[in-house]
């Protein structure tokens, strides 16, 4: 049994496809293929069920690859261990931010990171929710800021902050001199989202139920294609106040509050109860909540 073998069947449990999981691990199929073989014959059990369209975990097998991400992680552990000394600060934290957070929060953090950590790099990786969720569990990232609810077995979490969310429309749109917005009011108009693999659209939906019904449209892979699409009168939207900002002014469209109660997100960082690097995780907290914009708790 080696480690090789290990993150085979973890890329194979994560792709469901062994071509898929080969290219994850820079190898040959019938490399991972040969590998995987040996490992199930030294244990003398099948790890997976295989069939031309599908590849699945057995019973036993899901164990086995839950107990392989344990001995991983406990792996690089060792390496870091080695690398760091007793610095926690040092090397690179492979952070895994939703895309509707991401661009609105780093530009802020990293300078600060610089810094209060500055041998302490951060290795981004933007994804929705459900992909951050697998990388996390099966260790290609270390910690995760998204929103919640978030629920994973052994992963520990941490509240950064509240954030309410505010309504973009063309600036010569009959509200744009309006002060509020009721959520309701949203179902009487073009609305543009993200599409629906992206978590903020559920939340805005959740906050705005009446979209479900009408005047919805998905739409747009980020959130800057769907202020750019507002600005070219194709409907209004919601942004996260974060997106709000100065900074993202554009003379074609006008940001709107929500009136109270304004819906609103939890954001939250995310990571195994495995990982040792407890200073770096707060490091990156104390960042985050250095951040006067976002903090609107």
């Amino acid at each position: 049994m080696t480690l090789t073998e290990l993150k085979f069947i973890i890329a194979v449990a994560q792709e469901r496809n062994f071509r898929r999981a080969a290219d994850l691990c820079f190898v040959t199929q019938p490399a991972l293929s040969l590998g995987i073989k040996k490992l199930e014959q030294e244990l003398g059990i099948s790890i997976f069920e295989r069939n031309r369209t599908d590849v699945q975990l057995t019973v036993v097998g899901k164990k086995i690859v839950e107990q392989a991400m344990k001995v991983l992680d406990e792996a690089a552990n060792i390496k870091l261990i080695a690398q760091q000394g007793n610095d926690q600060l040092k090397g690179p934290i492979r952070i895994g931010i939703i895309h509707s957070v991401a661009p609105y929060l780093l530009p802020d953090i990293i300078p600060v990171l610089r810094e209060s950590a500055p041998e302490m790099p951060l290795d981004v990786e933007e994804n929705i929710t459900e992909n951050l969720a697998t990388q996390l569990k099966t260790g290609i990232i270390d910690v995760a800021i998204l929103a919640l609810p978030f629920d994973a077995p052994n992963i520990r979490s941490h509240v950064l902050y509240d954030e309410k969310f505010d309504v973009i429309v063309p600036s010569h749109h009959p509200w744009a001199k309006r002060k509020r917005i009721k959520p309701e009011e949203l179902a009487s108009e073009k609305v543009l989202l993200l599409n629906s693999g992206h978590c903020f659209s559920n939340q805005v939906t959740l906050a705005c139920p009446e979209l479900m019904r009408k005047g919805l449209v998905l739409q747009g892979n980020s959130l800057e294609t769907i202020r750019h699409m507002v600005a070219s009168n194709l409907g209004i939207s919601v942004l996260p106040h974060s997106a709000t900002q100065a900074r993202y002014s554009n003379p074609l469209i006008t940001s709107i509050p929500f009136a109270p109660p304004a819906p609103s997100r939890r954001i939250a960082i995310v990571w195994r109860n495995s990982f040792t690097r407890q200073q770096g995780i707060d490091k990156v907290i104390e960042a985050v909540k250095s951040v006067a914009h976002i903090a609107t708790k």
